[in-house]
């Protein structure tokens, strides 16, 4: 028994001194991904991964985000999609609209539009103009770029190292996914995927998509996927 202990003590021990803990949770050095303890912030249940059924007539690929529900679908046809949860613009920075992702990063670094910064610099907050790519970056772990008719619209989906902003309207326009969620679209959405914005207070939702429940199926068989 003695010998049972002493190991997970050592264990304890090893996990311990390869995190960096931060005011938002631990995270691993090996790898750039938060580690979130039970005592961190988590978004509302309902903004979990799910496998949901649809009507659409999109094509499979096509992401969808409900700023007004605060859900992003990636359709995969056969009225079936995956739902994030997502954070989406705050008052005055909702946005609507149909683009295209233009451009794909991981870990990516961040240059705040010159308007960011002077609007924040106004209300007595200094932001940098440039932070790098990793763990403290607010673009998280990944970033897709929002391009129309081939130009960026400086809005993008990208991860944030503050889970619990998800399902709020907190940001200046971009659409915001846990770490763990924008990995999982970023593996399956390529450059040139079709991204349509339903934009705050907007009676349209129905003609683009209306959700039909939990794929009970597809999320006993999805194995995480």
């Amino acid at each position: 028994m003695r010998k049972f202990i002493s190991s997970l003590l050592a264990v304890a021990f090893i996990a311990t001194s390869a995190t960096v803990v931060t005011g938002t949770g631990a995270f691993s050095r090996d790898r750039q991904e938060p580690v979130y303890s039970s005592s961190s912030k988590r978004p509302q249940a309902k903004y979990q991964r799910k496998k949901v059924r649809i009507d659409t007539s999109e094509r499979p690929g096509t992401i969808i985000v409900d700023t007004n529900r605060k859900y992003l679908y990636y359709y995969e046809g056969n009225g079936k999609a995956t739902r994030y949860g997502v954070g989406v613009g705050r008052d005055g920075f909702g946005w609507s609209g149909t683009v295209k992702v233009g451009r794909k990063a991981e870990w990516p670094d961040w240059r705040p539009p010159a308007t960011m910064i002077r609007r924040e610099r106004a209300k007595g907050h200094n932001i940098p103009a440039f932070v790098p790519g990793g763990v403290n970056n607010p673009l998280g772990a990944r970033a897709m770029y929002l391009h129309k008719g081939g130009r960026d619209t400086i809005y993008r989906i990208h991860g944030t190292n503050q889970p619990w902003t998800i399902g709020q309207n907190m940001s200046s326009g971009c659409i915001r996914m846990m770490n763990k969620d924008v990995e999982h679209l970023y593996s399956r959405a390529p450059v040139g995927t079709k991204v349509i914005v339903i934009g705050p207070g907007s009676r349209n939702a129905s003609s683009v998509y209306s959700e039909r429940g939990v794929d009970v199926f597809g999320s006993i068989f999805s194995f995480g996927g």
